[in-house]
């Protein structure tokens, strides 16, 4: 039986969490607190008024003469009830301070476009080209998003065969210095949803038919990027099924490193959550041009004077824990290829 993007989501957050999210109130694009929050300075960053000013004046065609580009993939905590406005802030904070050239993110939407609302009123939105329209944002519960400081030829989304929440490719088409072809795709793959009565409804088929749908789709390009939140377990899902020529970024450039980037214990505002450490997120490439030369974790530090409060059972008695605000409850990957 399939699941609705919205039934998916309630799925996701009994697997990640024990608290409940209260209902939801729509947030009008107008709203004051989008305008007052843009206008203050960055709770989560030290940035000064210099690097703003550069990074928003950069040429959204940046790609004409550059000798190396950023992606960043980032996936987008949902939870509106645990300080969004300020967890999104803390997010554009990051995107003003690494400047990337194209954004991927997953989970970037529930219910009426609240998260996407508030990204647009960042004083860097207006150097990116967006794949989704605010028609697409006010019709759907769910989707992932890319932006792009480069010259786009497409966007295009995709939905995969086996439906069951709601998932999709999402594909950037874009050019650098020109002619030269780059597509970079992002999605949220199917997520492990433990339920009764057997605990075991992991979507590990899915998953890894929906990695291959993708593979299969994109390995034609000569210069290719995969990035998102894949929710991949080598473990349970094997060896992620890219062919020969591709590679694994972190794998590649930080050997021995665990890459866990969803990770219970080092994140502190999952604390009281189940353990669990996994590299969830990943870059896989296949580059003729371009080679990779970096990849880093980001938004993996509290957001100053932020805390918020969450119910935990100790000992069959309800306690009340202040718990540390980080920016999502997974970190952030960004990639920087350079041209061979």
């Amino acid at each position: 039986m399939a699941l609705s993007a919205v039934a998916a989501s309630r799925c996701l957050r009994r697997f990640f969490s024990t608290s409940t999210l209260p209902a939801f109130n729509p947030l009008p694009t107008a709203d004051p607190a989008l305008q007052k929050l843009d206008a203050e300075p960055s709770t989560n960053l030290f940035i000064s008024e210099d690097t703003i000013s550069l990074a928003v004046k950069e040429d959204a065609n940046s790609g004409s003469g550059l000798s190396s580009l950023k992606i960043l993939s980032y996936n987008v905590w949902l939870r509106e009830d645990v300080e969004m406005h300020r967890r999104m802030k803390a997010i554009s904070d990051l995107i003003q301070l690494h400047s990337p050239d194209l954004v991927c993110f997953q989970t970037c939407c529930f219910v009426g476009g609240y998260i996407y609302d508030i990204l647009c009123h960042s004083s860097w939105w207006k150097v990116y080209q967006c794949s989704i329209s605010n028609e697409v944002k006010d019709s759907r519960p769910y989707f992932c998003m890319q932006l792009s400081k480069l010259a786009v030829k497409s966007f295009s989304c995709k939905p995969f065969k086996n439906l069951k929440m709601g998932r999709e490719l999402c594909i950037a088409e874009v050019e650098v210095q020109g002619d030269m072809p780059l597509v970079v795709a992002t999605s949220h793959l199917e997520s492990p949803c433990p339920g009764l009565p057997l605990w075991d409804q992991m979507f590990s088929k899915e998953r890894l038919e929906q990695a291959k749908d993708a593979i299969n789709l994109l390995e034609k390009n000569p210069n290719v990027i995969f990035c998102g939140d894949l929710n991949w377990n080598d473990k349970l899902d094997g060896q992620f099924p890219f062919p020969d020529g591709w590679v694994d970024a972190w794998t590649e450039l930080r050997v021995g490193e665990n890459g866990w980037t969803y990770d219970t214990r080092s994140n502190q505002m999952l604390s009281g959550n189940r353990t669990l450490q996994e590299r969830l997120d990943r870059f896989v490439c296949c580059l003729h041009d371009f080679k990779i030369s970096r990849i880093e974790m980001i938004g993996t530090e509290a957001i100053p004077d932020l805390l918020y409060c969450k119910e935990k059972k100790v000992k069959q008695v309800m306690r009340q824990l202040e718990l540390p605000v980080l920016p999502s409850d997974h970190y952030g990957l960004l990639l920087t290829i350079c041209r061979k």
